[in-house]
C-alpha cells in the first residue's frame, strides 16, 4: 500500500504539492488527474524519491520511504513522459544495463528479458536499436525495463502521450494484464477515456491540492449519467441529468439542435475545470 501524509513540496515561494493525504491499496489501478500545473508529475517524482518532500512523508506498506531505503525503493519503478533511453543501444543492451544497475545476475537479466520482451510482443525486435523503434515500441520497452526488477508498484507519468490510437489501445491492454497480476499502478494522464477505462479510482488535483477521490462511475453519477448537448447559433451548452427520462423530456422541450448521450469522465473534468479546477 502507498500512503502519503501531509506530503508537501515547495520550490522557493511556489507550492507544487500541498499537504497531500492519499491512500492507494495494493493491487489497485489508480489515476491522478488534473490540469497542467496541478502537481501530478511532482507527486510522481516524490513517490519515486527523485524529489524529496519539503514536509510530510510517504509510506510503503507502513514503512517510511527515503532514499536510504533501497529495499523499499526496489519495490517501485517509474516510467516518465520522456524517452530516457540511449538511441544507439538495442533492446537486449537496454535491459542488461538496467539489470546491472540493480546488481542482478546475468542469468537473471537474461531470463527476465526473455519473459518481458515476449510478454510485450517485442522479442522479434530485440536487436533493433532504440532510434529505429516506433513510439509505441519505445513505450513498451520502457515498460519492460521498469518491470525487470519485479517491482510491486509502477508509477506511470502520461505513458501514452504522443501515441497513435492503436498504440495507445495496445498499451492499455498491456497495463490491464499487468494490473491483473496484482501490480499496483499509479497513472497520470490527460486522456480522460484512458482513466475511465483503466482506473478503479481516480483523484482530482488542482494547485497541488487533493480535490476529490472517487471511482470514475461515482464522479460521473455525481454530475449526471446522461448529457444533452444543446447547439445553437449563439453557443454550445451541455446539460446533465440523473435519469434518462429527465434527459429525454428536456430534449423534447428544445427548439434548437441537440443530442443525447451518456456522460463521460471528460465531461466531469471539463465541468470541474470551469468551476474550481482552474486550468493553466
Amino acid at each position: 500500500m502507498i500512503e502519503t501524509k501531509n506530503l508537501t513540496k515547495t520550490f522557493d515561494s511556489f507550492t507544487a504539492v500541498d499537504h497531500l493525504d492519499l491512500k492507494i491499496e495494493s493491487g489497485e489501478f489508480f489515476g491522478l488527474l488534473g490540469p497542467n500545473g496541478a502537481g501530478k508529475t511532482t507527486t510522481i517524482s516524490l513517490l519515486s524519491t527523485l524529489l524529496l518532500p519539503t514536509e510530510g512523508e510517504i509510506l510503503i506498506d507502513g514503512q517510511v520511504l527515503t532514499r536510504n531505503r533501497p529495499d523499499l525503493k526496489r519495490k517501485i519503478s517509474v516510467i516518465t513522459q520522456e524517452y530516457s533511453m540511449r538511441q544507439d543501444m538495442n533492446m537486449d543492451e537496454i535491459m542488461e544495463y538496467q539489470g546491472r544497475l540493480y546488481f542482478m545476475s546475468k542469468k537473471e537479466i537474461r531470463r527476465r528479458t526473455e519473459e518481458l520482451l515476449e510478454f510485450c510482443d517485442l522479442l522479434k525486435f530485440r536487436k533493433r536499436t532504440v532510434r529505429k523503434l516506433s513510439g509505441g515500441m519505445k513505450r513498451k520497452l520502457m515498460v519492460c525495463r521498469a518491470l525487470l526488477t519485479e517491482p510491486e508498484i509502477l508509477l506511470l507519468d502520461e505513458p501514452t502521450a504522443g501515441m497513435d490510437a492503436l498504440s495507445r489501445r495496445q498499451m492499455w491492454n498491456l497495463l490491464r494484464q499487468l494490473n491483473g497480476k496484482n501490480l499496483t499502478i499509479l497513472l497520470t494522464t490527460h486522456y480522460m477515456e484512458e482513466a475511465q477505462s483503466l482506473c478503479g479510482r481516480v483523484a482530482l488535483m488542482d494547485h497541488g491540492k487533493l480535490e476529490e477521490v472517487n471511482t470514475p462511475s461515482g464522479l460521473i453519477d455525481s454530475l449526471g449519467k446522461y448529457t444533452v448537448d444543446e447547439t445553437s447559433a449563439e453557443c454550445t451548452r451541455s446539460h446533465y441529468f440523473h435519469s434518462r427520462r429527465e434527459a429525454i423530456d428536456f430534449l423534447s422541450s428544445l427548439s434548437c439542435q441537440a443530442t443525447l448521450r451518456e456522460t463521460t469522465l471528460e465531461d466531469v473534468f471539463v465541468e470541474r475545470a470551469g468551476r474550481h479546477l482552474s486550468p493553466s
